[in-house]
């Protein structure tokens, strides 16, 4: 099976390189509004947007920053198919304007966009994000009432293009083949991920500007989304590209991938982790596989049986939905015009 992610430098407002109705998923996490070390990004975008920082008038600023959001968000419902997959990272601002500390709200704005665009808001999950500070209180000490929560959570939106599922021929391969373990659904589809954290994600060799624009999300994020809500086939896109944390997961997961990134900066950094993918995507696959076999021993434990057995895998599970399950891995990595062509193969286990 080959797979192909295609990289492209430019605007992610105007996403000319994409075609209508070409993608089957978006994962992506844009830039929060609101956090001071994206102002310079929107200000170089929109300029009112430094001049309302400036001026104290906090609200204008972040009405502004998502007008600039907006624009990607008109892009992405004329790419995706009917159908289709939008999640969203992003977390909530707090801050202090003017002498007033508030919270600015991203999630809620993101959400009412993309109903207003037409998407089909579905369950969202949260994940916690620890603070880095060790004195991460807010407030005033142990005197209330002027003490305030951290935010320790960032919010995986989820939308659904149009009011109709994807439909697929019956029993088609790339479906069932993409399957997930049964004890997978029940952790992956819960509304709350309490076993992914936050990570520092190591630049070699990038100055402390891209460095502190980086912000890459954990690697297991967008790998669980693209197994969650796409088959081998699909093409992933991701119109924040940043360290292209997105497309590595699409390659371990044995997707196309598109991605678009402002600075071309960030595409030297992403060439010198490719060596890795390799053994990245044998990684993932087996430490799934291991989980597996661990889940089958505990529940035997429990004196539970099991009816089926993986076609793949000399492993039980636990429905029939599961037995054609087949996990990839990559064999080979060519760069060509635009990006990679990716060469995939059963994964074997260990």
């Amino acid at each position: 099976m080959e797979t192909t992610h295609r990289v492209v430098v430019g605007d992610s407002r105007t996403l000319s390189d994409v075609a209508d109705e070409s993608v089957e998923l978006v994962v992506t996490s844009p830039p929060y509004p609101m956090i001071e070390m994206w102002d310079d990004l929107f200000t170089d975008l929109d300029p009112t947007i430094g001049d309302a920082l400036e001026t104290g008038d906090g609200q204008a600023a972040f009405e502004a920053m998502h007008t600039q959001l907006a624009a990607v968000w008109d892009e992405l419902e004329r790419v995706l198919v009917d159908g289709g997959i939008a999640c969203i990272n992003v977390g909530d601002a707090t801050r202090s304007v003017d002498g007033s500390f508030r919270v600015y709200p991203n999630h809620a704005r993101v959400l009412a966009a993309f109903e207003d665009r037409g998407f089909e808001p579905l369950p969202d999950v949260l994940w916690r994000k620890p603070a880095n500070s060790a004195a991460k209180f807010m407030g005033s000490g142990m005197i209330p009432p002027n003490a305030y929560v951290t935010l320790e959570h960032e919010y995986v939106l989820i939308f659904r293009k149009g009011g109709t599922r994807r439909e697929f021929e019956p029993g088609a391969d790339r479906r069932y083949e993409a399957a997930y373990f049964w004890e997978e659904r029940n952790r992956w589809f819960s509304d709350v991920w309490t076993d992914v954290t936050g990570e520092l994600q190591t630049l070699e060799a990038v100055d402390d500007e891209l460095r502190e624009r980086s912000a890459a999300y954990p690697l297991e994020i967008p790998y669980r989304l693209i197994c969650m809500y796409s088959t081998y086939g699909d093409t992933v896109l991701d119109p924040f590209w940043g360290t292209g944390t997105t497309t590595l997961a699409a390659m371990c997961a044995g997707r196309s991938s598109v991605g678009v990134e402002l600075e071309d900066a960030f595409l030297e950094v992403f060439d010198d982790r490719i060596d890795e993918v390799p053994t990245l995507s044998r990684s993932v696959g087996r430490t799934r596989l291991e989980r597996h076999r661990a889940f089958v021993e505990r529940r035997r434990q429990e004196g539970k049986g099991f009816e089926y057995d993986a076609d793949h895998y000399d492993t039980p599970v636990v429905t029939k939905m599961e037995q054609g399950l087949r996990l990839r891995d990559v064999r080979g990595i060519e760069a060509c015009d635009d990006g990679y062509r990716v060469e995939h193969g059963t994964l074997t286990p260990e």
